[in-house]
């Protein structure tokens, strides 16, 4: 098998079968425990939340449970809003973030708003420190019906018997270095197509919705997280990530139609955060923290707005 001149894998504009997949499952490695960092957690969390289980990743002979938190004395007639972290399992600071949210900040909100919390949609992932699935497939790229990732079909039943109750989907993410060094030489490479460079932003952004901008809404979150870390600027092109800048530090996806996981609610408010954990103008910690004062800067304005 020939090198793709960007990818140690497959062949120059030949997409992946089965032998190649089987050679990138082999690189995988185990690095942290799914179980020690967020089940643990959320046995914690039980104290005072209900925490259930909406389903079950399987691959090969590993199983993850999949877990949610919901606010104990859940309220019908209250606006309901969900927090999910870990789409990508190498975001940490995604799922950390929605975990701290749930242990220190969502008591804030009891009795103003009915709280969802899936902190690690993708578990394999995670332990994998991989942004694909078992299978070499983005998660956030799969949120569609009858879809075939395992993580997506589990979320979206969690959230199907809820539509039309959801005011706000916040969807914790990160944009690493190796988003330009390895995801995107990998996804060109998997599907036979040339590989084109990509510029890292160097800090903090929210994706807005095409189809349903709610710029008062970003621009709440966008002013607390500056007092947390950076905002991006926009790079060379006036942009980020090759998409316009809309706002400072916000830029335009289209949710439903890219099969994005903050999609998925119908809700009126939706944003996908971006932290930039390898600045060298941001720590660890604080990527945590600039994802729970994105979500408390929602949900506050939801509260404000709402109710």
């Amino acid at each position: 098998m020939s090198d793709s001149h960007f990818y140690s894998i497959g062949t120059a504009g030949l997409a992946w079968g089965a032998a190649e997949l089987a050679q990138w499952r082999a690189r995988q490695v185990r690095q942290r425990s799914y179980a020690d960092d967020v089940l643990s957690s959320m046995e914690r969390l039980g104290e005072r939340f209900d925490v259930s289980s909406y389903g079950e990743v399987a691959y090969a002979d590993e199983r993850f449970p999949l877990l949610a938190i919901r606010s104990r004395n859940w309220q019908p007639h209250l606006p309901t809003v969900l927090v999910t972290g870990g789409v990508h399992g190498y975001e940490t600071s995604g799922v950390h973030g929605a975990l701290r949210f749930a242990a220190e900040y969502a008591h804030a909100y009891a009795g103003r708003l009915n709280l969802l919390v899936a902190p690690c949609v993708s578990p394999w992932a995670y332990e994998h420190i991989q942004r694909w699935n078992f299978d070499a497939i983005d998660p956030n790229r799969s949120f569609f019906e009858a879809s075939p990732v395992q993580e997506c079909a589990a979320l979206m039943r969690l959230v199907a018997p809820l539509r039309g109750q959801f005011v706000a989907h916040i969807d914790l993410h990160e944009t690493t270095d190796t988003d330009a060094s390895e995801y995107r030489p990998a996804v060109a490479a998997r599907d036979g197509k040339p590989f084109v460079p990509c510029t890292i932003p160097d800090g903090f952004y929210l994706v807005d919705d095409v189809a349903n901008p709610q710029p008062a809404f970003q621009q709440a979150m966008i002013e607390a997280v500056a007092r947390v870390t950076h905002i991006a600027p926009a790079d060379d092109s006036g942009g980020i990530i090759s998409s316009p800048l809309v706002a400072h530090g916000v830029i335009h996806y289209a949710m439903k139609e890219l099969g994005l996981c903050a999609g998925i609610t119908g809700a009126r408010f939706t944003t996908t955060t971006e932290v930039y954990p390898d600045s060298p103008r941001a720590t660890p910690e604080q990527c945590i923290a600039a994802q729970v004062a994105a979500v408390c800067a929602g949900l506050d304005f939801v509260c404000q707005t709402e109710l």
